[in-house]
């Protein structure tokens, strides 16, 4: 079943394009976290960015860098968050791949505001775990 995001890219729902390419498109957010707040989507419908193929991510990627460009510039140069919620557990809730690009307004609230330390010898372990996967 298609999601609500092939379905805009479609035509079959209504948005508020920022841009379109061949391969993305990007639009505003219909419940924005802030002003600005713009979507980034592949027109390959993947539910996870592993799943993009490199020659689109490599697309992708210039059409983020492009549009968060513009966002902050349209903005009086405001700071913003790029931000990808891969997988349900990360808060993805279209099965569709997508980034977030969200201004920053001064005074907004700060991500990663809860951080903790590694146990003596457990960065190592992760770093290894991860390296590993390569």
């Amino acid at each position: 079943m298609a999601s609500i995001f092939t379905k805009i890219i479609q035509g079959e729902i209504p948005c508020e394009k920022i841009i379109e390419t061949d391969s993305e498109i990007a639009i505003l957010d219909i419940m924005p976290c802030a002003k600005g707040h713009t979507l980034v989507i592949p027109k390959l419908e993947v539910k996870l960015l592993e799943d993009v193929p490199e020659s689109e991510a490599l697309s992708l990627m210039r059409t983020i860098q492009y549009v968060a460009k513009a966002v902050s510039t349209a903005f009086d140069r405001i700071d913003y968050n790029i931000i990808l919620n891969n997988g349900s557990n990360a808060g993805q809730e279209v099965e569709h791949v997508h980034f977030h690009i969200l201004p920053r307004p001064k005074g907004s609230l700060r991500p990663f505001h809860q951080r903790s330390n590694y146990a003596e010898g457990e960065m190592q372990e992760v770093g290894a775990k991860i390296r590993n996967c390569l």
